[in-house]
């Protein structure tokens, strides 16, 4: 029976069917926000509802009922994810006054789309484990936006735009320049007292635009090869346990030929 259970909860079609009924859900609260939408068909939207919170309960009940042990199904990360989520918009909030609240709820249901499909679950996984080397590149990106803040408060603190008046506004005009908004824009306010500033802001740009940038796409391109190299490694596994199966199966066979011919001589 568990085995039945399992290859439901591991079949494609039923992932599938998770994700599209997600992605249905997320269409249907989008078409919430359209005027009195929510009036008119009020009948259907409370059916749509109920039916989504039927089906995740089930899903849930799916894959706690495929554990050989119920309290592994707990020690799954993800599944805590699923598990929480389904529990939160059960509450019953709406009678109550944080029915906004329970509304609000209902939007994390979406994020339930992350492990219905195992691909997106495995590049949720991956950032995760990128996380330190991403912390580092921010550190080290906090300081490069540190140092010129101080030089460009201290430079152009007097250009009329008010800018670089202080240290807490060039921090936040550098994130400007870093996203390209506009940056030009500053450059020149400031090469018309200072024709050297362009040094500056292109440095910076240089600096924190694209070697930062490409630091981010290096760190994940790692993590991605990583993960790429662990399957591999798992599927070579799997491939010589198979192969040790089959060659325990041919000694056998061997033994059963030897015993045979033994008997008829």
């Amino acid at each position: 029976m568990i085995e039945k259970i399992e290859s439901i909860r591991d079949a494609r079609w039923f992932s599938n069917l998770t994700t599209l009924i997600i992605i249905a859900y997320a269409s249907v609260l989008g078409f919430k926000t359209l005027g009195d939408v929510e009036t008119k068909y009020s009948l259907f939207l409370q059916f749509a509802d109920t039916f989504v919170t039927i089906y995740f309960i089930f899903e849930i009940a799916i894959k706690m009922a495929a554990e050989k042990r119920f309290f592994n199904f707990f020690k799954n990360g993800w599944n805590l994810f699923d598990f929480t989520i389904v529990v939160i918009t059960l509450l019953p909030l709406e009678s109550s006054g944080f029915a906004a609240v329970a509304r609000l709820l209902r939007v994390f249901r979406v994020l339930r789309l992350f492990t219905a499909r195992p691909e997106l679950k495995a590049i949720i996984d991956m950032l995760i484990k990128a996380i330190p080397s991403i912390i580092d590149i921010v550190i080290l990106m906090f300081i490069i936006f540190y140092i010129y803040a101080i030089i460009g408060s201290f430079f152009f603190v007097d250009l009329p735009s008010g800018l670089w008046k202080d240290f807490l506004i060039s921090m936040l005009t550098l994130f400007r320049i870093l996203t390209f908004e506009d940056w030009t824009d500053v450059m020149y306010e400031a090469m018309e007292v200072y024709p050297w500033a362009w040094v500056y802001f292109v440095s910076f740009i240089v600096i924190a635009a694209f070697v930062f940038f490409n630091l981010f796409v290096a760190v994940i391109i790692g993590e991605m090869q990583k993960l790429q190299e662990s399957e591999m490694k798992e599927e070579i596994h799997e491939d010589s346990k198979k192969l040790d199966i089959l060659l325990d199966e041919v000694k056998s066979l061997k033994e059963e030929i030897k015993q045979i011919k033994n008997n008829k001589e």
